[in-house]
């Protein structure tokens, strides 16, 4: 495990060293702590970006992020769904360990409860003013429910946000309003919103009602087929809020303009942004202007209009001189899936594109095709460009970053994040994980690498056939990922002594309640 320069002062000279000079704005630059900004991208695999391969689009606003800084060819995140990857970053906690942290339902509360260290409270008490913009899917509120009528707190400003814009689920889940900090934005009080598990009345539309479904500009396929708006089918069921809908075209733009706005009121102090894209999660509705962009229908078009989002917030560090003190993770929630419940395209206009690359499975899977994404950080005249085959994750996130702003992990704090600031910021000699436990939705199964090995766990032997994987019989699974990368050949049985010894390690870490080696216990 590395460590970080006990100050910041300490950690600009020790850059300056490895690196070189810098320009003058830089070291003026340097005279703060460094703005982060971390992009994560939803559903995208390793090989959607062309700096990772792809060559049915291009991606030219992410592969300049990876030109110009550090690409990881094993980034990973902690899960293959997005609320368990999305609790992981926040708390530096895998998921598995927190009940209830499964992909969250519509009507879901508060999943991280007030006073639990996130990254957003590390920065925060490092004098960072902090925001998350875009998709939460964590719960808001307390209760049974959430108070959609009225404050929905706890949430993102109870953990250590001091702003947030968010989609409160997903897209494809009710909902479909923008949440401001504490409230939907735009809600009319004569017209309340009701949000449930159960459809309101009889008259209430399907998406599977059939004259309903023959009205929809994008058919559901399997699942998406309770409340409709804007056209498409959902998951859950909610009325009124009218004056507060979205349109899914819309999203994307208003996650820039909100995280522009927040760049701008803070340029002149420290500021962390948590920029959560909705791209590419379905229902796949890009904005007009990007629809037909790609050969690949609405999933490669939602791609490049993902790029389009990281060229907004890169030109807007450029434009107000912020982008030499700037640190930019970007980085995914999971990993692909094509059909994931609508009709639109995503198989039959694939052509030659490789979602996952050479890698085996995708989102809700064990194999690496549902945790390796794309895993790239920049911070021009710090950062030397380069690519790395370091092991680094998501989970990691929390405690890189309070090293980098010299803020100390409190006791019981983020169990299972590890400090990869030096192999996150390219510092030659840097060594990144030595292992990394994998889950899917929740437990029991899990996955665990280490070094070369990798053991999948399953609760039980019977064969699997999924949205984007397929496994045969057996319980346990073993790959050597240098020789087989792909995990197309099963070596347990030749390997009886290693599959223990990893199936004993797996269990260590389910049971300790922590990964971390210097992770104390709070009093």
């Amino acid at each position: 495990m590395t460590t970080h320069p006990p100050t910041l002062l300490a950690s600009f000279f020790a850059a300056l060293f490895v690196f070189g000079s810098y320009s003058q704005s830089r070291t003026d630059a340097a005279e703060r702590p460094p703005n982060i900004i971390v992009i994560m991208a939803d559903d995208l695999g390793y090989g959607d970006l062309s700096c990772y391969g792809a060559t049915e689009l291009e991606t030219p606003n992410i592969d300049a992020l990876a030109a110009g800084g550090q690409q990881f060819t094993q980034g990973y995140c902690s899960a293959s769904t997005c609320t368990p990857t999305r609790f992981s970053f926040l708390t530096g906690k895998y998921a598995f360990r927190q009940p209830g942290a499964g992909i969250a339902p519509p009507n879901a509360t508060s999943l991280i409860e007030p006073g639990t260290e996130t990254v957003a409270s590390l920065m925060k008490r490092a004098g960072y003013q902090t925001g998350v913009v875009g998709k939460w899917h964590l719960g808001l509120g307390q209760g049974d429910a959430p108070d959609w009528n009225g404050e929905l707190k706890p949430g993102p400003l109870e953990i250590g946000f001091d702003y947030c814009y968010l989609l409160p689920t997903t897209n494809d889940r009710v909902p479909s309003v923008y949440v401001e900090n504490h409230r939907v934005v735009n809600l009319d009080p004569d017209d309340p919103l009701w949000v449930g598990n159960n459809r309101p009345d009889e008259n209430h539309p399907l998406g599977s009602d059939p004259e309903v479904r023959a009205t929809l500009k994008m058919d559901w396929s399997h699942g998406h087929n309770q409340t409709v708006h804007n056209g498409i089918g959902r998951i859950g069921f909610f009325t009124g809020g009218h004056q507060a809908r979205w349109r899914d075209e819309d999203l994307a733009d208003a996650w820039v303009e909100k995280s522009v706005d927040f760049i701008e009121a803070n340029q002149d102090k420290p500021f962390f942004l948590f920029f959560a894209s909705h791209d590419l999660h379905v229902p796949r509705m890009p904005h007009e202007r990007f629809q037909g962009k790609t050969k690949l229908g609405f999933r490669g078009d939602s791609i490049v209009q993902l790029d389009w989002c990281v060229g907004e917030l890169t030109s807007t560090l450029k434009r107000l001189n912020l982008d030499q003190n700037t640190l930019v993770v970007f980085c995914s929630d999971n990993g692909p899936v094509l059909d994931d419940g609508y009709q639109d395209g995503a198989i039959e206009q694939l052509h030659s594109h490789k979602p996952s690359g050479i890698y085996r499975g995708g989102k809700y899977s064990i194999y690496e095709g549902g945790t390796r994404t794309p895993f790239i950080t920049s911070w021009p005249g710090t950062i030397k460009p380069g690519k790395s085959d370091q092991v680094v994750c998501t989970v990691d996130l929390p405690a890189s970053l309070a090293a980098l702003v010299d803020q100390p992990l409190p006791a019981g704090a983020c169990p299972d994040s590890f400090n990869m600031i030096d192999v996150l910021l390219g510092t030659p000699n840097a060594k990144g994980r030595d292992h990394l436990l994998q889950q899917p939705n929740k437990g029991p199964t899990l996955a665990l690498r280490v070094g070369d090995w990798k053991v999948l766990s399953y609760p039980d032997a019977k064969p699997r056939k999924h949205l984007t994987y397929e496994k045969g019989p057996g319980r346990y699974e073993l790959y050597n990922l240098a020789d087989d990368p792909s995990e197309s050949n099963n070596v347990a049985e030749q390997h009886p002594d290693k599959l223990a010894e990893l199936l004993a390690r797996l269990d260590a870490i389910k049971t300790a309640g922590h990964s971390r080696p210097d992770w104390t216990e709070a009093n």
